[in-house]
């Protein structure tokens, strides 16, 4: 991916709010503007409940109720030229998005992916309502290449989701999110419940895919090391608000918000004396 390229905007979020119409009101994202540019992977990290998954969500259309976008706005820059005003799209035009422009890696894949069907009739069901001229054989063929793109035994497209791994398991979920070559990928906590040398496996896998097909990516985790290691730039979340920003060469070696500090101070080290992460009077050891 050339500078140049990753310095063409993919989207665009200008004072974001989004609050949860409860009583009383959450406020879960307050006022949030960033830009992520082609190719580039953004890390969003915060604790849990610090709003980056309701602001993932936000970006997407995928608010459901109580959640309301209270104000601000998104813009997706196509690649094409064309700037796309998100919140103004009625549904069918949103369907049309998803996937399309912009696709998304929840969290857990196993609940993610149904569990009576299988993989095949999942991968094929993507083909079937945004690409609905390609013919059963086409859509074979280009299943089977996206399982074999992710390390995946093409294979176990007769698999049911049980009959996986939870590291196959995400994987599918990343060829699902790569059928239609998206411009954009959201991926919420995608290593969460992963054993340790499965997690590097797909971060790997990720990077790897990304330098092929050149999408952005938007990179959800509590884990900042890991982010600061993948990540061109990193945003920190505090209670609905973006608190710092960065690139992840300046968040790791000239932190200036006092909470990032004590995010980068709460992991430990191999060497030197135990720490803790203290917060208020609280202290996680």
């Amino acid at each position: 991916m050339s500078v140049d390229q990753k310095r063409e905007p993919v989207i665009t979020a200008r004072n974001v709010s989004i609050e949860y119409e409860v009583e009383p009101v959450v406020k879960a994202v307050r006022d949030v503007s960033l830009t992520l540019y082609r190719g580039e992977i953004l890390g969003l990290c915060g604790e849990s409940g610090c709003g980056k998954t309701t602001l993932a969500y936000g970006l997407n259309r995928l608010l459901r109720p109580p959640a309301l976008m209270t104000g601000g706005e998104i813009v997706f820059h196509d690649k094409s030229g064309t700037d796309i005003d998100v919140r103004a799209l009625d549904d069918q035009q949103m369907r049309a998005f998803r996937w399309d422009k912009v696709s998304m890696v929840f969290q857990g894949a196993m609940n993610s992916l149904n569990p009576v069907i299988k993989i095949r009739a999942q991968l094929f069901d993507v083909f079937t309502t945004h690409r609905p001229e390609m013919g059963n054989e086409e859509k074979e063929k280009r299943s089977r290449e996206l399982l074999g793109l992710v390390g995946v035994d093409p294979d176990r497209i007769d698999s049911y989701a049980h009959e996986l791994s939870g590291g196959m398991r995400q994987r599918v979920m990343i060829a699902m999110a790569l059928a239609l070559e998206p411009q954009l990928m959201i991926m919420d906590e995608p290593t969460t419940a992963l054993d340790v040398v499965v997690q590097r496996e797909i971060i790997r896998e990720i990077m790897r895919l990304r330098e092929i097909f050149g999408f952005a990516v938007v990179f959800i985790t509590h884990d900042l090391p890991m982010l600061l290691e993948i990540s061109d730039h990193v945003a920190v979340m505090l209670d609905g608000e973006i608190v710092e920003r960065g690139t992840s060469e300046e968040i790791y070696t000239n932190a200036q918000h006092e909470y990032t500090r004590r995010l980068l101070s709460s992991f430990p080290s191999l060497t030197g004396e135990r720490g803790g992460f203290v917060r208020g009077e609280e202290e996680v050891a």
